[in-house]
């Protein structure tokens, strides 16, 4: 009995032992956590209390600061894509040059290269390529592609801010490129968004890959397919097959790395991806991707090569079509100084923005150039001036000749050279129509001689060579053909190129008559100080060019008809639309003026000054020599019934060439080129004037016999130039520039 009330009591005892046990080991637990437990119950408390204050804080600064800047970035996207029109996606394209037979001599392009595609003319393998690679919702999203956006966002936490990239839309991509700068950063990121909304309202889908294919960055500055196309494969895009198209379309992505000249690899590696993603797509089948993948691709550098001559002066003739289209109102033959510099300076803005219209533009310029006869110019000339090979400091020659030919049917320029060519191909300057020279006794027939036709002489009119150097001292109201000189018939003056014959007849018709026949014609640097009579000599303050003076001889070969000079045949805009019109002809001298005039010349090449060129030829040739004091320019213009022919020879920096005189070098030239350019054509002659009905009496019998058929020696008297442009005159009662002129 006693045992079993030990046992019940031990059971009873258990529990309270373990109360106590644990009660024992609360305590110590309480001792131990307690104050961990209220550190935590205050942080909680805390947190709670900053999540309170960050969550109203965010909703202040969202009202605030977030709120209106997305209002302002949605105005501004809307405001950019309203004020938008399809021009606005129409990067500066290239314009090209073409010479007679239609190819290629130049492509223009300021810093990038494109052409534009209309949507129905984009291959759609490539509208196909571009919507698997780079964004597969297209034709259905809004603009932005919301699964991707939430994908980048993750990344974006995910990399703590180190990564922004991905899921651009080919909509949000048009955005940014059109609209943004190239920053990376969410703001970016957000403004394209909404940029790429507003464009998909406003814009079908179609327009906006015509966008988005004719925008992006090819590498290598082309932009658009079809210049990538044709940059890469020398063919239109309409052209390629479904391996190129994917190849090209393997670019955009990025540019530097997928650049076909520095890393065809790489390329060729997504191009792999995308046709990959267009058998995905179901938009190829497995035996076209299979062949595509297979095509081995070969990438070309295309040279246009810039042939500098021709392609300047055509460059020039076409910015100078487009200032006159611009309503630019071209002027020639100043006499104000103040207003020649005054439109010299609006001549210089005019030609820039014109010149920039033409680089950017897209036009295709078809031109009379025949390079066939361009190269043989440039050969005569390089051949005829090998003699002297000293250069300056810049290394080009430092004697030089320039050229310029027309076609006389159609008053087109067909060739020019503006400078010797040289194997470092420094160029630069075109000297056939960009340097002004004294043209010497050549400009005669234009400003004394044709005018005095006109005025009563007639080419037997009896005319005296007075001494120049006595007549520049004539006082006012002097009688110069009371002057001492021998006398001859004026068609024997022009023969023999008598300076003082030329300063007599100029006096007497004046300055002003003769200038106006030349500023009726585009010589574009007539200054008030070149009305005077050293202007008869070749004495101008700037001087003229081969190209000018081709034009005005070859209107005396067009009886009488000036077509200024230009090479241009037809311009075509961006749309292909013929924007060109033939300059208005001008009738500057009298049909028979210019018969009579011709007639003369052919006496110059036949017993004068330019007979030791020896023209031995079934078709007629007539022209004028000019030779400047000391020798420093040599000229000849020469024409037959085909071709007009002008030449200059001299140094860039003016010094004397003993050997130099018109009918050297520059007679020579226009002799080999002229031969040649008229070689197995039928033969010609020149229309016969009408009889002459002169009113000028002859200033007195004559008093030598008028040189014989036989060919006499050269015995042009040659001219100096005005030593400086802006020097008043020091000469007598006749002015000009008192430069000693013989």
């Amino acid at each position: 009995m006693d045992t079993e009330h030990k046992n019940q009591g031990g059971r009873k005892e258990r529990p309270a032992s373990r109360k106590h046990e644990k009660s024992k080991l609360l305590y110590y637990l309480g001792i131990l956590f307690g104050p961990l437990l209220k550190v935590l119950k205050i942080l909680v408390k805390t947190m709670a209390i900053v999540f309170a204050l960050a969550l109203v804080l965010c909703i202040v600064v969202g009202v605030t600061k977030v709120y209106p800047t997305y209002v302002e970035y949605k105005q501004t996207a809307k405001q950019l894509v309203d004020n938008s029109t399809l021009d606005t996606f129409r990067l500066q394209e290239s314009s090209y040059i073409y010479d007679c037979s239609g190819e290629v001599i130049a492509k223009l392009t300021k810093d990038e290269d494109s052409y534009y595609l209309p949507y129905d003319q984009i291959p759609q393998y490539a509208v196909q390529a571009f919507v698997a690679v780079e964004d597969r919702t297209f034709w259905e999203n809004s603009g932005i592609d919301w699964k991707g956006i939430f994908r980048v966002g993750l990344r974006y936490l995910y990399t703590e801010g180190e990564e922004v990239h991905g899921a651009s839309t080919i909509t949000q991509q048009l955005a940014r490129n059109r609209f943004l700068t190239r920053e990376v950063s969410l703001e970016r990121k957000g403004k394209e968004m909404l940029i790429a909304l507003e464009l998909t309202k406003k814009y079908s889908k179609e327009q906006i890959m015509e966008f988005y294919v004719n925008d992006i960055s090819f590498a290598n500055t082309y932009y658009g397919l079809e210049a990538a196309a044709r940059g890469y494969f020398g063919k239109s895009s309409g052209e390629l097959t479904l391996s190129q198209i994917a190849y090209l379309c393997a670019i955009p992505n990025s540019p530097t790395y997928y650049n076909p000249y520095r890393h065809p690899d790489n390329a060729l590696k997504r191009r792999d991806k995308i046709l990959d993603d267009m058998l995905e797509m179901g938009y190829i089948t497995q035996d076209q991707h299979d062949e595509a993948v297979a095509e081995e691709i070969q990438i070309s550098k295309p040279d246009y090569g810039f042939r500098n001559y021709e392609t300047t002066y055509a460059i020039d003739c076409a910015v100078r079509y487009l200032m006159e289209l611009d309503g630019f109102r071209f002027r020639y033959g100043f006499r104000d100084e103040d207003a020649y510099k005054e439109y010299t300076e609006s001549y210089d803005e005019a030609y820039a923005e014109a010149k920039e219209e033409l680089y950017t533009g897209g036009y295709q310029i078809y031109t009379s150039l025949d390079p066939e006869k361009q190269d043989f110019l440039q050969s005569t000339i390089d051949e005829n001036l090998s003699f002297e090979n000293e250069t300056g400091s810049d290394g080009v020659y430092t004697l030089q000749g320039a050229a310029t030919v027309i076609d006389n049917e159609s008053g087109k320029v067909v060739a020019i050279v503006g400078g010797r060519s040289q194997e470092t191909g420094v160029y630069g300057l075109n000297r056939a129509y960009q340097s002004f020279r004294q043209p010497g006794s050549s400009i005669k027939p234009l400003i004394v001689y044709a005018p005095a036709l006109e005025n009563g002489y007639t080419s037997s009119t009896i005319v005296k060579n007075i001494s120049v150097d006595e007549a520049k001292k004539a006082k006012a109201g002097d009688d110069l053909t009371k002057l001492p000189g021998s006398t001859m018939t004026l068609r024997s003056a022009v023969e023999q190129s008598k300076n003082g014959v030329a300063w007599s007849v100029y006096a007497d018709i004046t300055p002003e008559v003769g200038m106006s026949y030349l500023t009726k014609m585009r010589f574009d640097n007539i200054v008030p100080n070149d009305y005077y009579l050293a202007a008869c000599l070749g004495g101008f303050t700037h001087g003229v060019t081969t190209e000018e003076m081709a034009g005005a001889y070859a209107a005396l070969a067009n009886e009488g008809v000036y077509r200024d000079p230009t090479c241009i045949t037809s311009i075509k805009d961006k749309y292909g639309e013929e924007i060109y019109q033939d300059p208005e002809e001008i009738q500057v001298y009298k049909k028979n003026t210019a018969l009579v005039m011709v007639d003369i010349l052919k006496g110059v090449v036949s017993r004068g000054t330019a007979s030791g060129m020896g023209w031995k030829s079934d078709i007629e040739a007539a022209g004028k020599t000019g030779t400047t004091n000391n020798s420093k320019d040599g000229w000849f213009c020469g024409i037959t019934p085909y071709y007009t022919i002008t030449v200059w020879v001299g140094y860039d920096l003016p010094k004397e060439l003993s050997s130099l005189w018109g009918s050297t070098y520059p007679a020579q030239i226009w002799k080999e080129s002229m031969s040649h350019f008229t070689e197995g054509l039928e033969p010609a002659a020149f229309a016969e004037p009408e009889p002459e009905k002169g009113t000028k009496k002859d200033v007195i019998v004559e008093t030598q016999p008028a040189p014989s058929s036989e060919t006499v020696p050269e015995t042009e008297a040659p001219t100096e130039p005005p030593t400086e442009a802006t020097v008043e005159p020091v000469t007598g009662i006749y002015g000009g520039p008192g430069v000693g002129l013989d």
